[in-house]
């Protein structure tokens, strides 16, 4: 089965540039994007998401409580919070709900070490 991961972010190019990002380091994994939170619960109560990066400014709910309620759902799902806030706050707030954090812009790179460790606990759960 192959793996999905949700990209959430207000800016489509946003979006884009995230999606390309993850297919230069997965190539084989599918990718289904929100512009915000709610879109985002939906598609992850449609199923088949298997990982999620969040933007962290978003109107309506930011991509910290959009976090908090998928890991309320999803207990063991990779999670990364993606953002040019770079406080130590922000930080804290997305490991105290077991999310990783990702500055932008967004970067194979920033992206390498989530999407990694995200692969290998996927293959791990899969067992």
């Amino acid at each position: 089965m192959a793996t999905t991961v949700l990209i959430v972010d207000d800016s489509k190019l946003a979006r884009i540039v995230a999606g390309k990002a993850v297919a230069a380091l997965q190539p084989d994994w599918g990718r289904v994007e929100a512009g915000n939170a709610e879109e985002a619960m939906a598609r992850l109560e449609a199923g088949g998401i298997d990982l999620a990066l969040l933007d962290y400014n978003m109107p309506g709910k930011d991509g910290l409580t959009l976090a908090a309620e998928m890991r309320a759902l999803h207990p063991s799902m990779p999670i990364a919070v993606i953002t040019a806030n770079v406080q130590d706050e922000v930080i804290a707030r997305a490991r105290a709900v077991s999310a990783a954090f990702v500055p932008k812009p967004v970067t194979e790179e920033a992206l390498r070490g989530f999407v990694s460790g995200a692969a290998l606990r996927l293959r791990v759960g899969a067992r």
